[in-house]
């Protein structure tokens, strides 16, 4: 009978794999197949239900030597310790030869079986030693892989604007970095090595097996299908349920990171136990889902371990009808007893390695959703920008689109280089929306921000944002020293410009109080020190950073008013030369500004000097006689 050729075509974005198999019917004595496996590999993970793999398909190319090479021993590997159950043959056969006496000298069969034993043990041996390289190869890959798409993930969050921030919990996005990341791993790593291992096991035992018996072995494969079947469904059923656990543990981690980080809060309002028991009603919810999902996956190891042991049975049964027709010898039982066996772990891991594949998905399907975004504050200009720090408003408007809610409107302003600028305003008024879109941390909805005459968006992102120094109203320190949250304004600073900027924060006297001083440290936020102390550090950090522009968001509301005059005094010779932009409620901390802008729902209600506002009826002099008689009080 002539070769049959057999074509299997995939889609477009996956590839197609061409088999040519020389089939002889039932004898099937010379089967040969022309595929690699690590093509297999990828063809696998580009099949339709794995959409969500195929992004890391840069990864596989990336570190193509050492998968391949991972690959190439593992089929050298498996070939070496497919040896076995062929020298197991030879030796029970020379055993069976002299028992029904074709072979009568006992010498002979002794040195066959010695041989064959160093045959097994070489061959055991050199395989484990080719098993130790491949796990060098394959797992420490896929930790590689797991390093670059951390940093991958991270410098994603770091593009993303603060849109993206208010409408994804933080506990979430951890976890899509973490836990997320980790399931992805094993795809490269166990699943990779696992699948390769299977398929050169299976592959080459299938076709040593039907060279020595055709009919045997198409009996021992007959549970096969049932394996393929199950093996679709379980899959379908994990897939669905991973993602379920993997949304619940992103629940978990989120509500467990917000009670952490409002833990005063809970403990002033005692309500512990009510957080407790909401924590614990989710946890129960995650608890169920996680067992929903390992009961699918408990189902896949029985259900190998059965179909394994159906074929043993199967070759017991039907290679014992053969021994006893004279049609086969016993040792080529044992070697089809052995071959079964070393399929059960191939066959067996299955349904694990489907899990793993099923999981990491599910895992990259979530890490995608954000890895696809776009960023919308992108960088327009890749070459250097000189920022010397005038600044003008034209007519902005600006309306935050996850409230709807018009923050600015039509507010124009000048702000030349060297001067400062004061707004005041209520609370709501817009007076913080005006310093994030200084710092382009949002673009206009419609007007234009000019920076030294030039469109924001048409500088560079990166210089923008150096030459901005920004003292924001919620101070927030990194869990590390004094000393290094400080230098985060700049990490070259001498331990002298260090101390320097503590002073002219006026923060200096309370850091030498500390037991270990500039070397203290803050706790997560900050929450050691004080408010005023908090605030004063994230002066000292701006001030540090010696930028074009110099931005006060409400930064003194912490501190006493005599505090405040000795900071703004250090301020007033820190900031000239510099633009500077202060926010505040105090009429005593932007008396001394060039030009001060009263904000009122968003426009601009007043605007003028100190003494052109206060010899004027309306919000500038109402709040100015308030405090004054506060004051006096």
């Amino acid at each position: 009978m002539k070769p049959q050729k057999y074509y299997i075509f995939f889609d477009k974005e996956a590839c197609f794999i061409f088999f040519k198999l020389k089939l002889k019917l039932l004898k099937y004595s010379n089967i040969k197949l022309y595929c690699c496996i690590f093509v297999l590999l990828k063809l696998i993970a580009a099949t339709p239900f794995m959409k969500a793999l195929q992004y890391l398909n840069k990864y596989f190319f990336k570190y193509k030597y050492r998968l391949l090479l991972g690959v190439f021993i593992t089929v050298l590997s498996n070939l070496l310790i497919l040896q076995v159950p062929h020298f197991t043959k030879e030796s029970v056969d020379v055993a069976e030869n002299y028992r029904l006496g074709t072979i009568t000298d006992i010498e002979i069969v002794k040195t066959d079986l010695f041989y064959n034993i160093l045959l097994i043990i070489g061959a055991a041996l050199l395989s484990g030693f080719f098993t130790f390289l491949m796990r060098q190869l394959i797992i420490v890959t896929s930790r590689l892989i797991e390093f670059d798409l951390k940093n991958e993930i991270y410098q994603q969050y770091q593009k993303l604007s603060l849109n993206f921030y208010k409408k994804n919990k933080t506990g979430d996005l951890m976890n899509r970095i973490s836990e997320d990341v980790s399931k992805v791993r094993m795809y490269f790593g166990p699943a990779v090595m696992y699948t390769v291992n299977m398929l050169v096991l299976f592959i080459v035992a299938i076709i040593k097996m039907f060279q020595i018996d055709s009919t045997l072995t198409l009996y021992t494969i007959l549970p096969l299908p049932v394996l393929s079947i199950s093996i679709y469904v379980l899959s379908s059923i994990i897939h669905k349920r991973s993602t379920i656990v993997q949304q619940y543990l992103s629940k978990l981690t989120a509500n467990a990171q917000e009670i952490f980080s409002g833990i005063s809060i809970i403990k002033s309002y005692n309500i512990e136990n009510k957080a407790i028991a909401e924590f614990t009603l989710l946890s129960d919810e995650a608890k169920e889902k996680n067992i929903h999902l390992y009961k699918a996956n408990a189902l896949f190891h029985p259900l190998m371990m059965l179909l394994i042991g159906l074929s043993n049975i199967l070759v017991i049964y039907v290679g014992g009808l053969r021994y006893m027709d004279g049609e086969i010898s016993l040792g080529v039982i044992a070697e089809f007893i052995m071959y079964v066996n070393m399929l059960t772990w191939p066959v067996a891991v299955v349904g694990w390695v489907t899990s793993i594949i099923q999981e990491a998905e599910a895992s990259q399907n979530r890490i995608n959703e954000f890895l696809k975004i776009e960023p919308e504050i992108v960088n327009n200009n890749p070459n250097e920008s000189t920022i010397y720090g005038d600044i003008e408003f034209k007519n902005v408007t600006f309306t935050y689109d996850d409230t709807n809610i018009t923050a600015l409107k039509n507010v124009s302003f000048k702000l030349p280089q060297g001067k400062t600028l004061a707004i005041l305003g209520n609370t709501g008024s817009g007076k913080s929306t005006i310093i994030n879109l200084i710092a382009r941390l949002y673009d206009v909805t419609s007007g234009e921000i000019l920076i030294d005459g030039e469109n924001i968006k048409s500088l560079n992102l990166d210089n923008l944002r150096q030459s901005i120094g920004f003292v924001p109203q919620e101070a927030f320190l990194f869990s590390d020293t004094i000393k290094n949250n400080i230098k985060f304004g700049d990490e070259y600073a001498s331990d002298e410009k260090i101390e320097k900027a503590a002073k002219d924060a006026y923060i200096y006297h309370n850091i030498i109080e500390f037991n270990n001083g500039f070397n203290t440290y803050v706790g997560e936020r900050g929450v050691t020190l004080s408010g005023g102390q908090k605030q004063r550090v994230s002066i000292a950090r701006a001030i540090i950073k010696d930028p074009q522009i110099l931005i006060f968001d409400d930064c003194l509301s912490a501190v006493d008013t005599e505090t405040e005059e000795i900071i703004l005094n250090n301020l007033d010779h820190i900031s000239k030369n510099k633009t500077t932009l202060i926010i505040s409620h105090r009429i005593s901390s932007i008396k001394n500004a060039d030009s001060i802008i009263i904000l009122e729902n968003g426009a601009i209600i007043q605007q003028g000097t100190h003494n052109e506002l206060v010899n004027k009826n309306g919000y500038y002099k109402e709040l100015y006689e308030q405090q004054l008689l506060e004051k006096e009080i």
